[in-house]
């Protein structure tokens, strides 16, 4: 009986020390996957620096709602999820087909009363619900909002400034 308590006790004891190594690495990549913070600058302008995806992220947020950005200069407006629109309140507007890099999408065309992006804000933004982010804050940060700053562009760094 001895003899298997201990092999009972041997396999308890490598199973918990999978489970903490495992647990270690998960905590460990995904705090090195999670993208920079923005960086406000004096001027009032926000510094973002490429992730390691070669995308700039940006969290923000519509209508008080905290958003985690794409910066999407290819994007004509703001995406977002439909589970963030129902959480920013972004309800009506008219249904619209959206041409994506991965297709035709349905969706709806809303109003934001507020987009911000560090102490950048744009009221009255057109959004487009139906994106299909990584998770639901998600969003496309398009060129309705980039347009209304100065947009920079050197290495690994993207300025975005007041005008």
């Amino acid at each position: 009986m001895s003899q298997r308590r201990a092999l009972w006790r041997t396999q308890l004891g490598m199973a918990l020390f999978w489970l903490a190594a495992l647990g270690t690495l998960y905590l460990a990549m995904d705090r090195w996957l999670k993208p920079a913070a923005v960086s406000v600058q004096a001027d009032g302008s926000v510094e973002l620096t490429r992730h390691r995806d070669g995308h700039f992220y940006a969290e923000g947020s519509i209508n008080g709602q905290p958003v985690q950005f794409m910066v999407d200069t290819g994007a004509t407006a703001i995406a977002v999820t439909d589970a963030l629109a129902e959480a920013a309140g972004l309800q009506g507007g008219r249904v619209a087909t959206f041409s994506t890099a991965n297709g035709e999408r349905e969706g709806r065309l809303v109003r934001a009363e507020s987009v911000k992006l560090g102490p950048l804000t744009v009221y009255q933004l057109t959004v487009g619900t139906g994106y299909t982010g990584a998770t639901p804050q998600s969003a496309l940060l398009g060129q309705n909002f980039l347009k209304q700053f100065d947009v920079r562009m050197a290495g690994d760094v993207m300025v975005i400034k007041p005008q």
